[in-house]
């Protein structure tokens, strides 16, 4: 029996986000932009849609007197990206 997907991390863009906080459990906005090239507007929907199911934290501060917006994954952030990928080796037998 195949199981759901979850339809937040379904998004290429939002799994993107995910996939690279997985690995650096903290990154500024403009390196989840340059590594997923999405544009700033698209992107900030999506960190948002992240951010509101509790997937990812969003700080935003000044350094050297500039902007920035730092996202980090979560706790059922993980939980979900794990249980995600386990959905999808059921689909490809793994």
């Amino acid at each position: 029996m195949f199981k759901d997907l979850d339809p937040i991390l379904h998004s290429q863009l939002r799994l993107a986000v995910m996939s690279l906080l997985i690995a650096v459990k903290e990154a500024e906005f403009t390196f989840l932009k340059e590594k997923t090239g999405a544009t700033a507007g698209n992107l900030s929907v999506q960190v948002q849609k992240l951010k509101e199911a509790g997937y990812i934290e969003v700080q935003k501060q000044f350094k050297d007197n500039y902007p920035q917006t730092l996202c980090r994954v979560t706790q059922t952030g993980i939980d979900a990206f794990e249980k995600y990928v386990r959905a999808l080796q059921g689909y490809i037998g793994k």
